[in-house]
């Protein structure tokens, strides 16, 4: 039977895009690209094109092969080795603008019968990263007035799709919890290996962050629910949505359970500076690697930037971090309405990733 559909999964190997392939996948109208520069682990049936999206005659060539394409999820993304400084400097800017650019001008001229876009954005729409958010956060305010690659790309969909016949919509999840290698924002990985080496030094488990703050997450499964939502309801058209759980996540209050997952005790806290301390124990996770039986990826390659982020997401070297809240009131409003418990949802991926032998059990 004729599926009704095909989906472009740009960024598939990353932990947004490779649930979105999963999700994608597994519907019977549906077929499935992936797109990404380094090869991804494909579902049934599914097609992969490999593309680095900074080449621009690449974006061409590929498109030529593309041209069925009626909708894509965006995930894709550049980020500086200094990740968390990165995210203001203009090179990072330019070049998820250009991504972004090249596959539009690469794709419009063939792909006749696209019909939507889903872009990834995420709570630095809001400013937290550099001065404290408002709560809850909610996507009718006016645009915060600092630099981000998030304002290039949404304005060249919104000059580009006046002339269309296709439309957008924009999700803005939190703390995504999810599977991927060399993702530079894994911070499933980052909690995990942080558990394994730890234990491998016979210490408990201390959380290393900062002071107790409400924040939230995004398990990657429901973010790829959304995209359909918003790949297949025209209230979402040219739209953009809080993307979380629907409950509340304080680090401290989980930690123990995580400690259990990991048949650990925990500790108090114990304030470390992850991504100046955990790179030092690659030697360690080879052992873990032999030890374990382990797929054959170094620390490096499995966290990449993510001790960086996991020390930002932790609060770590702050007393009194600002909560961070979204608002999911529009979404719900407008027709989506499932949720994920987060403690759970992390449990999961953290059970995946020891079941394919990322992480010790």
């Amino acid at each position: 039977m004729k599926k009704k559909h095909t989906i472009l999964i740009v960024g598939a190997s990353g932990v947004v895009g490779a649930a979105a392939l999963n999700h994608f996948a597994s519907l019977p109208d549906w077929n499935v690209i992936a797109l990404s520069r380094r090869f991804v682990n494909l579902p049934f049936l599914a097609q992969h094109v490999s593309v680095d999206l900074t080449d621009r005659k690449a974006c061409e060539q590929a498109a030529l092969g593309l041209s069925n394409v009626t909708h894509i999820f965006y995930a894709a993304l550049y980020e500086l080795p200094e990740l968390v400084a990165g995210w203001q400097d203009p090179k990072q800017m330019a070049v998820n603008e250009a991504m972004l650019r090249n596959l539009l001008d690469a794709l419009e001229p063939v792909a006749k019968k696209l019909r939507h876009i889903t872009l990834m954005q995420g709570t630095k729409a809001y400013g937290g990263h550099v001065e404290p958010a408002r709560v809850p956060a909610k996507e009718h305010w006016p645009r915060h007035p600092h630099k981000n690659f998030y304002w290039l790309q949404e304005d060249l969909l919104r000059e580009r799709q006046t002339q269309a016949a296709w439309t957008f919509t924009i999700l803005r999840p939190q703390i995504v919890f999810g599977y991927s290698v060399f993702s530079p924002m894994n911070i499933v990985a980052a909690i995990g290996a942080f558990a394994a080496l730890q234990r491998e030094q016979g210490l408990p488990l201390s959380f290393p962050g900062g002071g107790r703050y409400i924040n939230g997450a995004s398990d990657s499964r429901l973010i790829a629910r959304v995209a359909e939502f918003a790949a297949t309801n025209e209230i979402a058209a040219n739209e953009t949505y809080n993307v979380v759980n629907g409950d509340a996540l304080v680090w401290h209050d989980i930690w123990s359970s995580i400690a259990a997952k990991f048949n650990m005790p925990v500790a108090e806290p114990a304030p470390l500076c992850l991504a100046d301390n955990m790179p030092k124990h690659e030697t360690l996770w080879a052992q873990l690697v032999n030890k374990h039986d382990l797929a054959s990826f170094t620390l490096s390659e499995i966290i990449s930037s993510s001790w960086e982020f996991t020390d930002r997401a932790f609060a770590h070297g702050v007393q009194y971090p600002s909560d961070s809240v979204l608002s999911t009131i529009k979404l719900r409003k407008h027709g989506f309405d499932d949720c994920y418990d987060t403690e759970a949802s992390l449990h999961d991926w953290l059970e995946l990733m020891q079941k394919n032998r990322l992480l010790p059990r």
